[in-house]
């Protein structure tokens, strides 16, 4: 079973435009859809969609419209009551597949609701439990640490549970500043490029734009930093350029499939739930980058935030080459 926590939750609206996005003009769309979003609803919707067993744990306001839209894709949850409603995202598209993203600051949390939701999070690791995936931005009034108590708190009730945790900007360095407190280093972190730059201290940038060129090395450097700070293992999404894993056994580097992009929203939850579905299977590591690569490769098709079912989602024309191997290993 795959249990997801998403503090900060979201209604993504996805507006697509026929053309390219004209700032300061006014211009008609061909589509407006809203569902409920969030790293850790995508990815448990992923889960679900493949038939595994999956439970989305959030806050969410008592009449609040992401609550039926959550129902709508038939996702259990273990929902937290709070005052005020959820953030609405809101994502343009254009035809080349450019995607433009305005998120919301999300509801505050209150002291007393964040134990709600820490004790929701305990009262679900049942011992079906193998994977907690701890998803997206923290909210107004959360700890900047948040993730680090979680993961803590995640390994002393259930020290044989893995735990997975992909955000960004403060929460991710909060993330990276406490990996050597006891507990505290996620089995699996997630990073893009420039999230991974932020936790090396490097140009993010600089490392997609080396990946898309096929050098992989710097990014397996900056990856192997955090694997020796207590990372099991380091999963990097790219984009075009595919994904990187690291873990102390050596580093793999996977293609992608051929694809048109329509929108990246939700591709590199995607790959992150197809990753962790097929390690709670016992696939190999190759077999499971390869999943998470064709994962993301196939909500990257998709329009607006539409999470992939398991016949939508191809390897077709994707390869995992392992590109370095410890000595340890060897």
């Amino acid at each position: 079973m795959i249990i997801t926590f998403t503090p900060n939750p979201s209604i993504d609206c996805t507006l697509s435009l026929g053309e390219q996005l004209n700032r300061g003009a006014v211009q008609r769309l061909n589509s407006v859809t809203s569902v409920a979003g969030g790293k850790g609803i995508n990815v448990a919707h992923a889960v679900l969609l493949a038939g595994i067993e999956t439970l989305a744990i959030f806050p969410a306001g008592k009449l609040d419209p992401f609550v039926p839209l959550v129902h709508d894709i038939g996702l259990p949850v273990a929902a937290v009551s709070i005052a005020t409603n959820v953030r609405t995202n809101t994502t343009v598209t254009e035809p080349d597949g450019t995607t433009t993203k305005l998120n919301g600051p999300g509801a505050p949390l209150s002291e007393p609701k964040i134990k709600s939701l820490e004790k929701a999070l305990v009262d679900a690791l049942t011992p079906e439990v193998d994977w907690v995936v701890l998803a997206g931005s923290l909210p107004p009034g959360a700890p900047k640490d948040w993730y680090s108590q979680l993961t803590t708190l995640i390994h002393e009730t259930r020290p044989d549970v893995r735990v997975a945790v992909d955000t960004s900007d403060v929460p991710l360095l909060e993330l990276g500043k406490n990996l050597e407190r006891p507990g505290a280093a996620p089995n699996l972190i997630k990073p893009n490029g420039l999230e991974l730059g932020q936790l090396a201290q490097t140009d993010g940038v600089e490392l997609e734009e080396l990946a898309l060129q096929g050098n992989y090395t710097p990014i397996i450097e900056a990856a192997e930093v955090l694997v020796n700070r207590g990372v099991e293992q380091v999963l990097v999404t790219l984009g075009a350029a595919g994904a990187v894993l690291v873990n102390a056994a050596g580093a793999w580097v996977s293609s992608t499939p051929k694809i048109e992009v329509v929108s990246t929203v939700g591709a590199g939850d995607s790959a992150l739930a197809g990753f962790v579905m097929a390690r709670s299977k016992g696939a190999s590591l190759e077999d499971s980058l390869l999943q998470a690569v064709s994962y993301g490769s196939a909500a990257a098709a998709l329009p607006g935030t539409t999470i992939p079912r398991p016949d939508q989602v191809t390897a077709a024309g994707a390869e995992v080459t392992q590109v370095k191997k410890s000595k340890e290993s060897s």
